[in-house]
This record gives C-alpha cells, structure tokens and sequence, in this order.
C-alpha cells in the first residue's frame, strides 16, 4: 500500500529573501529581485543583470572552516536544509536517522569552483590546484554535504536535468517516502552559476534578456515584449515526510503530495516541443498519478521563463490537459521575480506552491503590461489575489527535452 507523503519543513535561500516567511512576503508583495551583476565585471556582457542573492551570511548556517570546503552551490544546499529542518521542529535527536534521505537538484553545480581553479592553474601552474577542487565542483556534493551535516543516512541521490532537477528531485524523493523506503526526505534544488562562463554561455544562445537598463523589469513572462530569461541563484529546499511519522510528533503539516510526472521531448537540445507536446505530457502523467482529475486543479505555478517559446508552448500545453477548466485555472510565473534559478527553480516554486495552499494566496506574474495574443491565459498579473487553493501543480522545464511536473493538495484527515 502507497503511504501518504506530506510537506513538513520549508527552507529557501533567494534573490528576494531568505527563509519561507521573507520570500513568501516578497512575492505576494511583487517585489523583484533582478538587479546589476555585482559578482564580477559583466560590462563587456550582452545580459549584464541577474537575480542574486543578497545579504547571505555563511556563518549563520556553518563554520567558515567548512565552508570553504564548499563552492557556493553547497552552502545554499546546506542552509536551505537547516532552514527546512528548523521549520519543521523536528527534534534530530528523537529520529532514525537511516530513514532520513536526501535528494537534491542541480543543473550546473560548481562552475564558480570550475572557473577559479582553472584560472589558478593557467596563471600558477597545476601544481596549485586546490585539493578540494574536485570535492567542491561535483554536483552531488550538494546531497552529500547536507547529508553529513544532518545525519542523514539513508537514501542519498542527486539529479541533474537542467531547469528539471528540483522537480525531479522532489518527485523523485516522494516516491522513495511512498513505496516504504524512507520516512522523511529532504529535497528540492540548489545553484550558484552567476559566473562569467556561465553568463556568457548563455548570452552566446541568445537565450537570456538584455533589458539592462530596467532589471526589475526584464524578466516578463507571458509579455509580448519577453525578450529572455533572467539568470538567478540560490536554493529551494522542502523537507517531505510520511504522513504517521508526521502525525506522530505533532508536525504542522503545510501541504500533501498528490502526484508526479516526467517525460522527455525527444525533439530538441534546446527548443521545447511544438505545442509543449512534452510538456502536457508530464503534467497528464502527474495528474493520472494521484487520481486528480484537470477540474481538481486551482493554481498552476507555471515554468514561466519569460522567453518567447516556452512561454508560447507551456500556455499551449496548459490548454490541452485543462480544456474547459483552463478558464477557472489561477496561474503565476514567480519567476517574474526571481529570476530563473536553473537546477534549484523547481524548489522554490514548490515552495510558492505549498505556500499558495497553506495561505490562500496566488502570487503575482509581475511586468505583464502588453498581453501577447498566443498566451491568453490567467498570469495572475502583478498583484496578489486572494484565492482557497485545494490543488496546485507546479511544471518544470529543462534543456535536453526533460519535462516534470509535481501535484500539491491541502492536506485532509
């Protein structure tokens, strides 16, 4: 028999916050993170704006000796996972720690480390690479370090399926809870690639907007002025559990799963399908998984990346699987905000989405002001609305044609 999987623990480390309460106050509020790369010269950039992280104080959440041991997509990973744990009051001593999982996201991992240390090695020689490089760089670092830092012993996995991998990575510890194999799983998706390659590999595509002149209104999804996706970084981490566990010690239960769904384009290194033909598939897979009927569905927490095709095709996918109901549908792009976090953009938005549930609330897609006439949908537009949200789905997109969709319900007896 399936167990029941819950949400028990939130933690997120953002470009419009840290922790559940400051985030959830930024998007409700429509406030943008977006602003003028400060991490590293980006005049000689076409995209010289990205959604970073402010104010992250690394010894608030480990030592300084440890953390540089980590490149900085770690140490999101791991403050994001304290932050969870602590939302969840779950008392570390009193749980077993073998059925204590993780399994985290993340598309690119540590380029930063990457790049330094290659540039330490071209000005100095290989003898000065840093012993640490390759622990630093490798993108399940991420899961083992949380591990270690939490004691968790038991499943340890990590996905990489670009702007996927925190979907995925839920989904994936959901279905690790559901068939017995753990009792509680920490998950969602971490990133830190606000680096010179990394920008400059996707201004190279064309993909990412050069509204350099107004930041916080670059990224505008479902806009008929969208011009590109806006880079941003940090992490979005939930702790899921099941439901007796749960209910044994008395969590404050914000959320329940009800379903997960993947599938692959086969089309494209870049482009999604014609008609998000994937797209709809994941999200019919996700709703078959639960037994949620499309009608169920409230708010849809949409991939959103505020470039021309997704937007165009995820709005043609949600047509196709919610038909008469896509009228009634509530939809937001929170990264209209955020910025889009590649590998770690499913966890926050997971978070959005537990959270619409829990309070009630739809946030924003912010900068819709020129409607485009092939995405005609409700984008909740740049204010908050007040809505009772008993489903919600939430879609994540990445390159390579992999598609994943993940359900949340409110959480019933």
């Amino acid at each position: 028999m399936k167990k029941r999987v819950v949400v028990t623990g939130l933690g997120c480390i953002t470009p419009v916050g840290h922790g559940k309460e400051e985030f959830w106050k930024s998007i409700t509020e429509g406030r943008s993170g977006i602003g003028k790369i400060t991490k590293f010269d980006a005049a000689d950039f076409p995209t010289q704006i990205a959604a970073e992280v402010k104010d992250f104080k690394v010894e608030d959440y480990m030592e300084k000796k440890e953390a540089k041991r980590m490149d900085l997509f770690v140490q999101y990973a791991v403050a994001g996972a304290k932050l969870a744990m602590e939302d969840s009051k779950i008392d570390a001593e009193k749980i077993d720690h073998e059925e204590f999982g993780v399994v985290l996201g993340s598309g690119i991992g540590g380029i930063a480390t990457f790049e330094e240390q290659h540039r330490k090695m071209l000005e100095k020689g290989p003898g000065r690479i840093s012993p640490f490089f390759i622990p630093m760089m490798i993108v399940n670092m991420a899961s083992g370090q949380v591990s270690m830092s939490l004691g968790a012993k038991g499943p340890n996995t990590t996905v990489v399926t670009a702007c996927a991998s925190a979907t995925n990575a839920i989904g994936e510890a959901f279905k690790i809870i559901e068939r017995g194999d753990a009792k509680m799983m920490i998950t969602g998706g971490t990133e830190a690639s606000i680096t010179p390659v990394s920008i400059g590999g996707f201004c190279a595509m064309k993909a990412m907007s050069t509204a350099n002149d107004e930041p916080e209104k670059a990224s505008r999804p479902f806009d008929n002025k969208r011009d590109g996706f806006v880079m941003g970084e940090g992490s979005g981490i939930l702790l899921l559990e099941e439901l007796d566990h749960a209910l044994e010690r008395g969590a404050e239960i914000y959320g329940e799963m009800a379903g997960y769904g993947m599938s692959a384009d086969a089309y494209h290194i870049t482009a999604p399908a014609p008609e998000g033909e994937g797209g709809k598939r994941a999200m019919l897979k996700a709703l078959a998984d639960g037994n949620t009927p499309p009608e169920a569905i409230d708010y849809i927490n949409a991939h959103g990346t505020s470039t021309p095709y997704n937007d165009q095709f995820e709005t043609m996918a949600i047509k196709s699987v919610f038909k008469d109901h896509v009228d009634n549908l509530a939809i937001s792009s929170t990264k209209s905000m955020t910025g889009h976090l590649l590998g770690a953009a499913g966890g926050i938005e997971a978070i959005a989405s537990v959270l619409a549930i829990k309070h009630g609330i739809i946030p924003p897609t912010i900068n819709y002001e020129d409607p485009d006439e092939e995405c005609d949908l409700n984008y909740t537009p740049n204010k908050a609305v007040k809505r009772n949200v008993n489903y919600a789905l939430s879609n994540s997109l990445g390159f390579g044609g992999h598609n994943a969709t993940i359900v949340f319900k409110k959480y019933q007896d």
